[in-house]
């Protein structure tokens, strides 16, 4: 069986590739299995690979979860909000999108406005100069636009259930600069108090399950962040 492999951050660059073609001589194949064979065959990736999660056709699939020819596979290192987006990639109605373009909090807080709303709110995530003693010069986000844009509505749909409110949210992928907006969620609900968990609750949800990565620039170098699959950004199943 012939399996195509999408790679994304850390994991693409050890690999060298973005993408890799493997055949497998097992069937069925799980996800836990096609991690242990990658893994032998590319011991130089392993433990790369080792805290990487599966996906398959844009969700993320625990290790008994089987691997069609016909799937859509990727490894998901542990996200730290890839590919870079070549054009804004939105869902239909246009309240989720990936965008390697500035974001425009007005427009996107124009998507959830309602006229039985009496409270809205902009959340805005920025690039800042110093984590403790570490300088960063920039930001560099990368994506895994159509998982992610599935992630990112599922978040929305979730905060409407929950708080009765409308949500909209943008990220940027490519080179942030100091200062500049990474992330933008607009929620507007009935009530202020509903309007500031759902805004929160969104932020989190992205921070833990939304496929996007980051890599710091410094003037020592760059680094992608999130690599630790203990820490509280990686997804658990």
């Amino acid at each position: 069986m012939h399996v195509t492999i999408r790679l994304f951050a850390g994991l693409a660059e050890v690999m060298g590739s973005s993408s890799l073609a493997f055949h497998f001589h097992e069937s069925p194949l799980t996800a836990g299995r096609l991690k242990e064979l990658l893994s032998a065959s590319y011991p130089e990736a392993a433990p790369q690979i080792k805290v990487s999660l599966v996906a398959i056709d844009h969700e993320y699939a625990p290790d008994d979860s089987v691997i069609s020819e016909a799937s859509e596979v990727a490894l998901i290192p542990p996200v730290s909000g890839g590919e870079p987006a070549a054009e804004d990639a939105e869902t239909p109605d246009g309240r989720f999108s990936i965008t390697d373009l500035p974001l425009n909090g007005e427009a996107l807080l124009d998507k959830v406005l309602d006229v039985n709303h009496g409270a809205s709110l902009l959340f805005v995530g920025t690039t800042r100069e110093m984590t403790g003693a570490q300088r960063t010069t920039a930001l560099h986000y990368e994506a895994y636009i159509p998982m992610a844009l599935a992630k990112l509505e599922e978040i929305g749909n979730e905060v409407e259930e929950r708080w009765n409110a409308r949500c909209a949210i943008a990220h940027r992928t490519g080179l942030v600069a100091l200062k500049e907006a990474s992330v933008m969620i607009a929620v507007s609900a009935p009530h202020r108090d509903s309007c500031y968990e759902a805004s929160r609750y969104a932020i989190e949800r992205l921070k833990a399950s939304v496929p996007v990565w980051k890599k710091d620039i410094s003037d020592s170098g760059e680094q992608w962040l999130g690599a630790d699959p203990h820490a509280k950004d990686y997804p658990k199943l």
